[in-house]
């Protein structure tokens, strides 16, 4: 490489290292110190629920969610899954920044706020949207169900064994990547009121706790329902689970889940 086209790569590599910078700023203003406890944001009204937006985990399928979808409108509220790009196996961030139109769409026909409902990568999309896009603000709240905010070592194996099976969504949920350190998992400060469900019989997020999310409610299914065998992918249809999400939408104050909660 010539020295001035060296100059011109250190040039435009520290213009890209200071907008991100400036980007990482931004989205700390937004969501650092807020937090559930109060702040400068005001989170919604608890007792006003709106719409609830499904979020698909990796892989796009929406079939289980659509069941779930369909027991959510039976109360009587307006439930919407969305659809993810391509095979939804593209990068997480695009499919927040999709999550945040369909936020802001619910917002501008009347809704007073969201509630979202992610499965899986799902609630991996849900928190890089929660962290970005004023989730703090406009999510009344977020049901989370077996997602895996460390990574998983599945997606690890994939990538060490057969990197053409593990495409961006794959290798962002490898433990450590960069997109779940840039989330900064540990910090519970500006998120919205949060319930995490999962499985302890999870064999695709592994090991099942990385389901856990400090400032949420972390609660494994079988804590409160001890007799459920629920693989990761029957969590959406599990009849103790969905129970469990419809009480967590309903308008009173969020609470841990407990056996009456059950199916």
């Amino acid at each position: 490489m010539s020295r001035r086209r060296r100059a011109l790569s250190i040039a435009v590599t520290a213009a890209l290292v200071a907008a991100a910078a400036v980007g990482i700023a931004v989205g700390a203003a937004h969501s650092g110190g807020s937090g559930q406890s109060g702040g400068a944001l005001r989170a919604p009204a608890q007792n006003r629920p709106g719409t609830v937006l499904l979020v698909p985990g990796y892989g796009g399928s929406t079939g289980s969610l659509d069941w779930l979808a369909s027991q959510i409108r039976a109360t009587g509220r307006t439930a919407l899954v969305v659809h993810l790009p391509g095979a939804g196996t593209g990068s997480l961030v695009t499919d927040a920044a999709l999550l945040n139109s369909a936020v802001t769409s619910a917002i501008a026909n009347g809704a007073p706020s969201v509630d979202i409902i992610g499965y899986s990568a799902g609630g991996v999309v849900a928190l890089i949207w929660a962290r970005r896009d004023d989730g703090y603000e406009r999510a009344r709240r977020i049901i989370t169900l077996g997602s895996p905010f460390h990574g998983t070592s599945l997606a690890a194996a994939a990538q060490a064994f057969v990197p053409g099976a593990c495409p961006i969504a794959c290798q962002q949920l490898i433990p450590g990547s960069s997109l779940l350190t840039s989330l900064d998992v540990s910090n519970p400060a500006g998120l919205p009121r949060w319930l995490s469900l999962w499985t302890t019989d999870d064999q695709v997020v592994n090991p099942p706790d990385s389901a856990r999310l400090p400032g949420a409610i972390d609660v494994p299914v079988q804590s409160v329902c001890p007799s459920a065998s629920i693989s990761h992918s029957q969590l959406p249809t599990n009849p103790d689970v969905a129970a469990i999400v419809l009480q967590a939408l309903s308008a009173a104050p969020l609470r841990p889940p407990t056996s009456a909660d059950c199916h």
